[in-house]
């Protein structure tokens, strides 16, 4: 298949605002003119997917019959090359990437990727995300290919700052309180060493500004809209 004949489906609902505003993150950065000019898309966003950190830290519902469900849905609807806008939900994909059936676009990958190629040289990055995401290690794992290291928030502020705010923006809550906890969350990992941080949840963008945060932030669900583009032909992979 060729590369302009893609149509991307995106397995969201992890959550509905994340969903949302990965998609229009997809539409803006689409250098189209015209309605023709963007790429052909699917979503299929499905909030009754079990919580990913309560599978990974406490024992929960697995999630993974839901994630496949989804890729079928996608599949069904068209879909060929896949997208999940979901941090924690990357744990679960190892064990059933063959049994997506399509190509994923692997967002921390992406991310490892860019991070790597940045200038000046990143060695150490902070991350926020979710206590699924810390526990698993997912950022290490990709980001240890390139000699970079990863500085989770302490206990305290990831269960103090980072998930409280994390909770609040699901429940449509941006407001100075949230990007309070979270710029004091980056703050703190900044003062450890950190270069940079990672929106390791793609709830975390929607609660912290750029403007907010001592350090510049790399958003995963830019990196990732960008790499689809890159592969719809439709963009470039240059992440700015």
């Amino acid at each position: 298949m060729g590369t302009q004949e893609h149509i991307i489906g995106i397995l969201g609902g992890m959550g509905p605002a994340a969903t949302a505003d990965f998609y229009t993150k997809l539409v803006s950065l689409t250098p189209g003119s015209i309605d023709q000019e963007h790429p052909k898309v699917v979503i299929w966003a499905d909030p009754t997917v079990p919580d990913r950190t309560l599978a990974l830290t406490e024992n929960g519902p697995d999630p993974t019959p839901w994630l496949l469900r989804g890729a079928e849905v996608l599949r069904a609807a068209g879909a060929t090359l896949l997208a999940i806008p979901c941090n924690t939900a990357h744990a679960f994909l190892p064990p059933i990437a063959s049994q997506l059936g399509m190509p994923l676009v692997h967002m921390i990958d992406q991310v490892a990727r860019h991070i790597s190629e940045m200038s000046p040289t990143v060695c150490t990055v902070g991350l926020l995300a979710t206590s699924g995401t810390v526990r698993a290690q997912l950022y290490e794992q990709w980001l240890s290919r390139y000699g970079i290291d990863v500085l989770a928030p302490s206990p305290d502020v990831q269960s103090n700052h980072v998930m409280p705010a994390i909770r609040a923006v699901k429940g449509g809550d941006r407001g100075s309180g949230v990007t309070d906890r979270l710029a004091a969350a980056a703050n703190h990992l900044v003062t450890r060493g950190a270069q940079l941080v990672v929106a390791g949840c793609t709830e975390i963008p929607l609660g912290l500004p750029a403007a907010a945060a001592p350090c510049p932030v790399i958003d995963p669900a830019t990196v990732l809209v960008r790499a689809l583009l890159a592969q719809t032909s439709l963009g470039d992979s240059r992440v700015q």
